[in-house]
Formats: C-alpha cells, structure tokens, sequence
C-alpha cells in the first residue's frame, strides 16, 4: 500500500486516508513554545503496517524544520523517539527529565 502522510495544520494533525475511507491520524498542539503529540490512531484493520511510522516521521521532520521542542503525551510516539536515537535532541527534557 502506497501512503501519502498530509499535514492538516487547521486540525492540527498528520494524517493518511485509507482504501476503506477511514483515515489514520497523529494529533498535535502547540504548548508553551513547544510541539505536543497528543494522540497517534490507526484503524485496527490497518495496524502493523507502518502508517503510524510513516506520520511519526513526517511529524518529525516537520518539527525539526520548526526549530521546536517536542512534547510525548501519545504513547505510540513516545516509544517511536525511544528508538529512534536521531531524535532524541528534541524532546523537551523539562517536561521529559528522565528521557
């Protein structure tokens, strides 16, 4: 399956439509002078296929390209940075001391 990850900035989230016309989302807000990442949902049908990668990376390269910080309240992206050490320069270690 061919994905195409669009940034919604008036819903503030990234986002993949799906075959079935259900849409795969990554919510964010902005938070202080920080990027949030409130909440990653992939439909269960479609899980296990890298749709929540693929926006994890786009969400990403878009909030370095903003100079920001990033805040992980989502679980999913908090893992995602976990193992990505690329990224760990920009969690905001005020919110994420233990990170």
């Amino acid at each position: 399956m061919s994905l195409t990850v669009t940034h919604t900035t008036a819903e503030q989230q990234f986002e993949v439509l799906l075959p079935n016309g259900k849409k795969a989302t990554m919510v964010y807000r902005f938070y202080k002078q920080d990027i949030a990442f409130m909440h990653t949902e992939v439909p269960a049908e479609f899980e296990g296929q890298g749709i929540a990668a693929s926006m994890a990376k786009a969400a990403l390269a878009w909030a370095r390209s903003e100079g920001k910080k990033i805040m992980l309240y989502c679980p999913y992206m908090s893992a995602y940075v976990k193992r990505h050490p690329e990224y760990h320069d920009m969690v905001d270690r005020a919110y994420h001391q233990g990170f």
